[in-house]
């Protein structure tokens, strides 16, 4: 009997212990380091840099890897920000070292060598401690046992990241909270704030001091963003008058949906192609030069362009790049991140499931798109009194400011502070408005698709402003 009372007690020991580790496993999943020295920057980092693993969904079978750095000013009393690279699976690393991030690569030309890294003047860990947050799986670093992903999985994953994290950091669980990003990211970022603040209500803990949110050149309502390039075009001077008036009226402002039959319309657009083709979209003032990765769906070229318009097309983007293109860094990139070196330094899991090349932009990913607006969350948050700073890179013809300002405009906000430029230096930066519901919109003059890239020092200008909740 004894004998039997001894298993009996060894049993409910080892139920109470399952319990115990499933209660931590569910609370903390992370497995991140500090990381002091990187291949290819002389000497240790002047800034605090974590790398890690975070498990998200209900059997943590993806794992998300994320670059965390420390306000490089109060950590402890400056904002915390979640920061997500568009695409669907642009990398982190990009939105780091290409837009807002502590450093970036020495230009020069590759020679088979580890590229080297220098400091960036602008970054915004000056005023904010940052997340770069590798998401969705299959993206950057990390991984999933499952490989397709979503708009929903992206939202809910950010979301469950998020609060395992602030677990990990205690310390920045009372820290201001904004959420930002760019490009793809207006679709699934509006959604996963909105998760947060109903987590938040609901109790869900750790409570995140959310306060708002920020987004650049954000595609909102998919696809009005096409039907946005042709007077942006337009207005650049890349097409005719007499074209962009056929355009209106053969095709009425549509121009996404054509109907097969419409055969004036569908001329019109191959001439618009024609046009434009060799014009690099993501800023039509640069060089259009290879992207080095295949191109995302929402920039390919519609099914309908001539063949010969798509040849003129394809020719262009195979131009071999050299340093004169911003694109070399993208390739610099790509030879960093691969070096075996680097990776141990970052703490990468090699041989994980799907773990093959880092590419700056994963297009090939099975992803679902999932949302085709985001146009009631923003709705949605600014009746609950979060902030929004939505800014647009002027010369970007991806995703047009116009169109922008159209999906703001149906918003039917009043307008508390009207069209009026912002300066930097003296200088006109861009042009500003701010709303009722706490929402500013802002152009950055001269930008691009992604406006830190192209204009760093307005940027983090317009960034530090918004943050302490100055006017631009």
């Amino acid at each position: 009997m004894g004998k039997f009372s001894c298993k009996y007690h060894l049993s409910e020991i080892l139920l109470l212990l399952v319990v115990i580790l499933f209660h931590f496993s569910s609370q903390s999943t992370s497995c991140g380091s500090i990381v002091k020295y990187l291949p290819g920057f002389l000497g240790p980092l002047p800034f605090v840099l974590e790398t890690g693993y975070i498990g998200v969904g209900e059997i943590e079978d993806v794992q998300l890897f994320y670059y965390f750095i420390e306000s490089q000013n109060n950590p402890r009393n400056d904002p915390l920000m979640l920061w997500l690279t568009g695409g669907p699976g642009c990398s982190a690393l990009s939105g780091l070292v290409f837009e807002i991030g502590p450093l970036g690569f020495q230009t020069q030309e590759f020679n088979g060598s580890l590229p080297n890294l220098v400091l960036r003047p602008n970054s915004w860990t000056k005023i904010s401690s940052i997340i770069f947050l590798d998401l969705p799986a299959g993206t950057g670093f990390s991984y999933s046992e499952t490989p397709e992903q979503g708009d929903w999985k992206t939202i809910h994953h950010s979301q469950q990241f998020l609060r395992k994290w602030l677990i990990d950091h205690p310390e920045f669980q009372t820290n201001k909270l904004y959420i930002g990003g760019d490009s793809y990211s207006g679709i699934p970022l509006p959604v996963i704030v909105d998760e947060i603040s109903n987590g938040n209500e609901a109790g869900v803990q750790p409570r995140i001091n959310l306060q708002g949110y920020l987004l650049g050149n954000p595609l909102t309502i998919m696809p009005s963003q096409i039907n946005y390039r042709i007077p942006f075009a337009h207005g650049m001077g890349l097409i005719s008058d007499e074209l962009y008036e056929s355009l209106q009226t053969n095709c009425r402002g549509e121009y996404t949906n054509i109907d097969p039959k419409n055969s004036n319309c569908i001329r019109d657009m191959e001439s618009f192609q024609e046009c434009t083709s060799a014009i690099n979209i993501a800023h039509i003032l640069e060089p259009n030069c290879e992207f080095h990765l295949q191109k995302p769906s929402h920039l390919s070229v519609p099914s309908f362009t001539h063949k010969k318009s798509r040849a003129v097309l394809e020719s262009h983007l195979s131009v071999p790049s050299s340093l004169s293109c911003r694109t070399y860094g993208y390739l610099l990139s790509a030879q960093w991140a691969n070096n075996p070196d680097v990776r141990k330094a970052l703490g990468v899991r090699e041989g994980s499931i799907g773990m093959g090349k880092w590419k700056r932009c994963n297009y090939g990913m099975d992803y679902k798109n999932e949302i085709s607006t985001s146009l009631e969350y923003h709705k949605n948050l600014s009746r609950k009194g979060y902030r929004s700073l939505i800014y647009s890179g002027d010369h970007d013809l991806m995703v047009p400011f116009l169109d922008t300002q159209a999906w703001i405009r149906s918003l039917n906000y009043s307008i508390v502070d009207d069209w009026r430029p912002w300066f930097t230096n003296g200088q006109v930066a861009g042009y500003t408005r701010s709303y009722s519901n706490q929402m500013t919109f802002a152009t950055v003059k001269g930008g691009g698709h992604t406006a830190p890239e192209y204009r760093p020092e307005e940027c983090f200008a317009m960034i530090s402003r918004w943050m302490s909740n100055l006017p631009l």
